[in-house]
């Protein structure tokens, strides 16, 4: 396990351990944190313990909706920003 997954877990275990959040909340939060994560493995178990939990199937495309919408906005923006100090003069750098 490398040290930033280990950051990730201890954040969704904060995320658990507050009252401000619905059961729902988390489980939705847990669900999108997997999602952005790449573990089809802790994504499927969320998805499960979350139909279980009474979340619709509606509710859980919306929510990979969003983090696709989210993490792809997150690619753009990394992207543009790392070009942004290239030096370019080729073809290949003209928009």
């Amino acid at each position: 396990m490398n040290p930033q997954d280990l950051h990730v877990i201890q954040a969704l275990e904060k995320a658990s351990a507050t009252e401000h959040l619905s059961d729902r909340e988390k489980q939705l939060i847990g669900l999108a944190v997997t999602i952005t994560r790449g573990c089809t493995h802790c994504t499927g178990g969320r998805i499960e313990k979350a139909l279980q939990g009474g979340i619709t199937r509606d509710t859980l495309t919306a929510t990979a909706d969003l983090v696709a919408a989210v993490n792809a906005g997150v690619a753009v923006r990394t992207v543009l920003q790392g070009m942004e100090g290239l030096s370019c003069d080729g073809p290949e750098c003209s928009s």
